[in-house]
């Protein structure tokens, strides 16, 4: 079809083209200062979530590599977020996606990937309950899926090991919000799964400016890259907070570790949505806990800009009962 001046570049081509280049909104109404917090909205990734940036990157790059033939299936040990995002690069792509996850993670996530036509295995918890996973029932889930690709042949992509993950946040994340702030930026707040979000957009904003302050959150009680013994391996922050300081965290792009409990993510992920109209998950949620935190403590000069994230939705997660909340 003949392009249509003026119009053509407004189209995308693919859902693809829909992920990154999210929106950063100044949450003024939930923190009125001193300083001021800015949250990246990834949320509104096609998948819903931040993990669509890393998805792209790791699948393209293995079919650059070779390492992923075209048509070819693919295999991923998830939590939800990166199955949905490579569930929207697989479906635009062409490749068969099969997903293993434990039962203890939201079942609105797997619905959301297999209503993107990929098949999601879902393995019973080896200690943990609904709503809370452990490393153990990750790691239950990883070898459910290294099972069905020693059986299939399939890509793994293997997101925990994958340096493309980190590599999505260096080439994306990182520039997007130093353009975005007019390159102010004092202090940037990230929760940790695989650590690929923190490690490649702190190192991106640590070149541009080594002055700008990083902190990873942990979950009260799993606090491993803080070098503390794991006493509440339970904890609401799916996707984050697995008891073990993942392969792809880099300690020089770390400045301070900061903690973050059950109820302070729940009652600032209650006020992500009272206050700015805003509907997000747990890991959202204490990011911004943090952020308060941190502008709080005096760490920071009183007019300092603190940039987090808001991982994704709060339509992924199924709510937690006030009285589970520990």
């Amino acid at each position: 079809m003949a392009p249509i001046d003026g119009v053509d570049n407004e189209i995308k081509s693919s859902a693809l083209d829909l992920i990154g280049n999210t929106p950063i909104v100044a949450l003024d109404r939930l923190y009125t200062g001193p300083g001021r917090i800015l949250a990246k909205c990834e949320f509104m990734n096609p998948g819903a979530s931040i993990k669509c940036r890393s998805s792209l990157c790791m699948i393209k790059k293995a079919l650059d590599s070779g390492e992923l033939k075209p048509g070819a299936p693919v295999v991923e040990v998830t939590s939800g977020n990166q199955g949905c995002g490579l569930a929207v690069v697989c479906a635009v792509l062409g490749h068969p996606l099969t997903l293993t996850m434990s039962k203890g993670n939201s079942a609105q996530r797997a619905i959301h990937m297999e209503a993107l036509g990929a098949k999601c295995v879902t393995v019973p918890q080896v200690e943990g309950t609904y709503g809370n996973v452990t490393l153990a029932d990750v790691k239950a889930v990883e070898e459910v899926g290294l099972k069905i690709i020693e059986e299939t042949g399939a890509y793994y992509v293997n997101q925990f090991n994958n340096d493309a993950n980190a590599i999505s946040h260096y080439e994306t994340t990182g520039p997007e919000i130093w353009r975005q702030t007019g390159q102010r930026v004092d202090a940037f707040v990230a929760t940790v799964g695989t650590a690929g979000t923190f490690t490649g957009t702190a190192r991106y904003l640590k070149e541009k400016n080594p002055e700008i302050k990083t902190f990873v959150v942990e979950p009260s009680g799993s606090e491993p890259i803080k070098g503390d013994a794991i006493t509440k391996p339970l904890h609401l922050l799916q996707g984050s907070g697995y008891g073990c300081v993942p392969n792809l965290f880099k300690f020089e792009y770390l400045d301070e570790p900061i903690s973050v409990t059950d109820e302070e993510a729940v009652e600032y992920m209650k006020l992500i949505g009272s206050k700015e109209g805003l509907y997000v998950g747990y890991t959202s949620g204490a990011n911004v806990a943090a952020a308060v935190k941190i502008l709080k403590s005096g760490k920071l000069p009183k007019d300092a800009w603190v940039v987090t994230l808001l991982n994704d939705t709060g339509l992924k997660y199924t709510p937690v009962p006030e009285e589970l909340i520990k």
